[in-house]
């Protein structure tokens, strides 16, 4: 087989390139000298980029400049506020407190509170979800008022199938009972609209390279008011949350990159809600079994991410498709995470009511900013030819 003349990348809500003006940003500082911590003049140099980029960072999520906690990322972010957050509240709850999450977060969150009670220091409870993954709202409301709880933490969208979860009602709930809210926003920075201090969440973890920023960069925006055990000791950096010398050139890159997203938000919700869209309805045109899983597509931007598009196809084993797909330039995604080597059935997909089976025969089409008309052709033109293949190769 010929090597395909493109890359035709629709996996944007793993990594979505750089944009230009956080290449800029980044390396403009990357030969400069200078710990932000350090009070000599370079150092206070790299202290006022670190503030800047905090400033930018806050105007543009609807923060206080001083609620940015900067971290290494989302994973760092949601174990901090997972784990900093509950054991800070375990004095006052006595006991084991109960802790609450959604039974579709990522696994940054899962695994950490999976920790905590592998660790006896936590009651965990999943909050159900319905089929279509959002929140089970009186499935919360059972869950707050049987005994105390620390922590609730619900995804703002979720990465897999892009539902939108209804975070005003999980913060009036938790509101009611005194319960502080983390949210992961990694997915709905510049893809929705994102106000941290009108959500009335307590918590918020967001990453650069979901929204055209540098890898190994993020941020969780924490009330200064919460009380957080730190995981990580040392230097005392970043209100003595998050200890560790700051990476100046990655956050200004970030905060570049963040106050873009935020700015051209609902220009691009428009523009790649429409692709997506027209990437469905041409998809099950030539696959008519084809079907969406997650949140419903109009109105744009409510339910779902206007990104996603999150494809089940019957008697396909979503594995092969992908490969099948990648063989033609087209990259995508599984809705199944992948352990030592083996494919896994998405628990994402489980919860919300799937079998095995039909929880390992989906691809997520993740729209982004480097989208175009020409990768939704691509698609539509290799998507029969490859279910065709995948369907014969199963039934073999």
């Amino acid at each position: 087989m010929t090597a395909p003349e493109r890359t035709v990348y629709l996996d944007h809500a793993a990594t979505t390139p750089m944009v230009p003006a956080a290449v800029e940003a980044m390396t403009a500082h990357l030969l400069e000298v200078g710990n932000p911590s350090s009070l000599h003049a370079s150092g206070r140099h790299a202290r006022r980029i670190v503030e800047e980029s905090r400033e930018t960072i806050a105007q543009a999520v609807g923060c206080r400049p001083g609620e940015v906690v900067f971290t290494s990322g989302g994973t760092e972010a949601d174990n901090l506020a997972v784990k900093g957050i509950h054991w800070s509240r375990m004095d006052a709850l006595g006991g084991t407190p109960r802790l609450l999450a959604s039974a579709v977060e990522h696994h940054a969150v899962l695994d950490a509170t999976d920790w905590l009670r592998d660790a006896d220091e936590a009651d965990v409870r999943l909050i159900r979800v319905d089929a279509t993954g959002s929140v089970d709202l009186d499935h919360l409301r059972e869950l707050v008022s049987e005994r105390p709880v620390s922590l609730i933490s619900v995804m703002w969208a979720n990465n897999e199938v892009g539902t939108v979860q209804p975070i005003e009602e999980i913060v009036a709930i938790a509101a009611e009972h005194g319960i502080p809210v983390h949210t992961d926003a990694v997915q709905a920075v510049g893809a929705v609209p994102v106000d941290f201090a009108a959500s009335g969440v307590d918590a918020m973890t967001i990453t650069g390279h979901k929204l055209g920023g540098p890898y190994g960069v993020g941020a969780l925006v924490v009330r200064r008011e919460l009380e957080l055990t730190p995981l990580v000791h040392g230097g005392g950096q970043e209100r003595d949350i998050r200890s560790g010398t700051l990476d100046t050139p990655a956050i200004a890159g970030f905060a570049a990159a963040v106050e873009l997203a935020v700015k051209e938000q609902a220009d691009r919700a428009t523009r790649i809600g429409a692709l997506r869209d027209d990437l469905v309805r041409r998809v099950r045109e030539v696959v008519p079994d084809a079907h969406v899983h997650g949140g419903a597509l109009d109105p744009l931007g409510v339910h779902r991410l206007p990104g996603n598009a999150h494809l089940g196809f019957p008697d396909c084993e979503g594995d092969s498709l992908l490969m099948l797909l990648d063989a033609h330039g087209i990259e995508t995604s599984t809705g199944s995470a992948c352990s030592a080597g083996v494919p896994q059935p998405s628990h994402v997909l489980l919860a919300m009511g799937c079998d095995p089976v039909q929880a390992r025969h989906s691809l997520r089409f993740s729209l982004g900013h480097t989208s175009t008309a020409a990768d939704v052709d691509a698609v539509v033109e290799a998507i029969g030819p490859a279910v065709e293949r995948a369907r014969a190769a199963r039934a073999r």
